[in-house]
């Protein structure tokens, strides 16, 4: 199974630090399925998770417009679309595909004993 490396989060470039102790429980991984969606809420942040490839990405769960539950989106390949105004990201990188200086926070993913982690940095 594979899962996402270290992002670079929009706007930023090199490799950020990934420190074990920010590591956050959030999912069992059967319960994240190829081509799906997930709203996650670790220590109270809004997530998403998806699924594509065998490999699993992490993004903020609000779209980076109005806000909008990407979690009532629709995922199109790596595109996961907002419900409210059809904004496209990449949950790869987290870049809005139509202006890629907008974007959404990525967040680094780890499976450990059949459990999906989520690193806030």
């Amino acid at each position: 199974m594979k899962f996402s490396q270290e992002p670079e989060l929009p706007g930023k470039t090199g490799t950020a630090s990934v420190s074990a102790v920010n590591w956050t429980y959030v999912l069992d991984e059967a319960l994240l399925l190829e081509g799906c969606t997930a709203p996650v809420y670790p220590l109270g942040v809004n997530v998403l998770l998806a699924r594509v490839g065998g490999a699993v990405f992490a993004v903020s769960g609000k779209c980076a417009h109005m806000a909008c539950p990407l979690s009532m989106g629709r995922l199109e390949g790596y595109t996961v679309v907002c419900p409210c105004h059809d904004w496209r990201f990449d949950v790869r990188t987290g870049r809005f595909l139509d202006a890629p200086e907008l974007g959404l926070t990525v967040y680094p993913t780890k499976l450990e004993a059949g459990k999906l982690f989520v690193n806030l940095g």
